[in-house]
């Protein structure tokens, strides 16, 4: 008979658990038998001893099995999502799972919400007014097999030790444990009944993992857990040192995905659209690539299901004609160069801080949160700049949390005058 306290001393003695070991300690994790203290033990162990590939793997099975997941047998089209570890100002989700689809993909997309610096894509949908993230099973069905995608939050019966375990991982600082981080992602993702998955992680001033090292560790790890999951997964390791695109902040990212699927992207964000999008088709065995891509942003095929995805999940579609119908700030304060020269580098995790300090992110999972505020930044890592010339425009109708954020973000910009060599956006791909 297993015992909890002989799988903790296996673990902090360095020895691999089993299947059945990860079995009874998420068994015991959800139904109570457990205590959050010797949960919280464990995962310190984890944390110090790390896990095989196949310890990672079915820690992510037993977290997926320990709720529900979706049965998508019944449509015949290849179901292939995408996922990104997140970053400032990326909005990619909100333009790449319409355009994906509007190819003949299946892309049953579950997103999270924004915590700390990063943004989330439920709250970029949510600044739509009327946008529902939370359906039935019935309804999701439905709705990928009316117009082959759908996106919506993670239910309370999707991976249910997930949620248990992140809660003791915030408090006890095991958060950044890269197989705990892989298999709550990929637990969630894999109980969407996917053919094939791609992942954006991204590494940076701006990213969870700032380190270009440990971020392809954890990508690594995802492809190994899908190889042995029978999922085909495609990592890219993508620069998230600058902000993404040219907005900040939830309504104002809704408006620039709409203006991208209007074919009016900026080169950094169609970029990584594009790219992902195409291995998404690759897993997909769609032909056409980019070039495909491209033809559905400019035959306007793309906006069109982005319009259809807001109708059916009650949302009010005609904001993509009329941006006033978004809740977008009204007031307004540049923040200029005091040099001229070359922007040297950006404090980007700083700018996602400083829009939590506007109220437009959330520090707990509870946390309210105002979707009208945000930036617009007009400058980027390598770029030209001349004194006085804006670097980045405020959003905000508090006048007293804008201008407190003003006296901030001039110390987000290092600019110096010699020139300064832009940066890969995409480092590398793994498969």
């Amino acid at each position: 008979m297993r015992n909890i306290v002989q799988i903790i001393r296996n673990k902090r003695d360095g020895k691999t658990l089993t299947r059945d070991d990860i079995k009874f300690f998420i068994h015991g994790c959800t139904t109570g038998k457990i205590p959050s203290y010797q949960i919280a033990a464990l995962l310190m162990t984890i944390y110090y001893q790390g896990m095989t590939f196949d310890e990672t793997a079915h820690l992510m099975r037993a977290m997926m099995l320990s709720g529900s997941t979706m049965d998508l047998s019944g449509i015949r089209a290849p179901k292939i999502d995408k996922h990104s570890t997140g970053g400032v100002g990326d909005k990619v989700s909100l333009i790449l799972a319409p355009l994906v689809a509007s190819c003949g993909v299946c892309v049953p997309m579950i997103s999270g919400r924004g915590l700390g610096h990063t943004g989330g894509t439920l709250d970029k949908l949510e600044s739509i007014p009327g946008f529902n993230t939370q359906l039935s099973s019935k309804r999701i069905t439905k709705q990928l097999q009316r117009i082959g995608v759908v996106m919506i939050g993670q239910t309370r019966e999707i991976a249910p030790a997930d949620k248990l375990l992140y809660a003791l991982r915030d408090v006890t600082a095991t958060v950044d444990s890269i197989p705990l981080i892989a298999a709550s992602i990929m637990s969630k993702k894999l109980a969407e009944d996917l053919n094939g998955l791609v992942l954006d992680v991204k590494y940076g001033t701006g990213a969870f993992m700032r380190d270009h090292g440990a971020a392809k560790e954890l990508a690594w790890t995802m492809v190994q857990i899908g190889k042995r999951a029978r999922v085909k997964v495609t990592a890219m390791l993508t620069d998230m040192n600058n902000p993404l695109g040219t907005y900040v902040g939830n309504a104002l990212e809704a408006m620039e995905a709409i203006e991208a699927l209007k074919g009016n992207g900026s080169q950094d964000l169609m970029d990584i659209t594009y790219a992902l999008g195409a291995e998404m088709l690759a897993l997909a065995r769609i032909k056409g690539g980019r070039t495909l891509l491209v033809n559905k942003i400019t035959s306007g095929a793309a906006l069109d299901v982005f319009k259809k995805i807001i109708c059916a999940q009650d949302g009010d579609a005609l904001v993509c004609e009329d941006y006033s119908r978004l809740p977008i700030a009204k007031n307004k304060a540049s923040v200029r160069s005091h040099a001229s020269g070359f922007v040297h580098s950006i404090d980007t995790y700083r700018i996602g801080m400083l829009l939590v300090q506007l109220g437009g992110g959330r520090m707990k999972e509870d946390d309210t949160i105002d979707p009208s505020c945000g930036f617009r930044v007009f400058k980027k890592i390598g770029d030209r700049i001349k004194t006085g010339e804006a670097l980045v425009e405020i959003y905000s109708d508090n006048r007293i949390a804008r201008e407190a954020v003003k006296k901030k973000m001039k110390e987000v910009f290092a600019v110096k005058s010699q020139p300064f060599r832009k940066k890969k956006l995409i480092r590398e791909i793994l498969s």
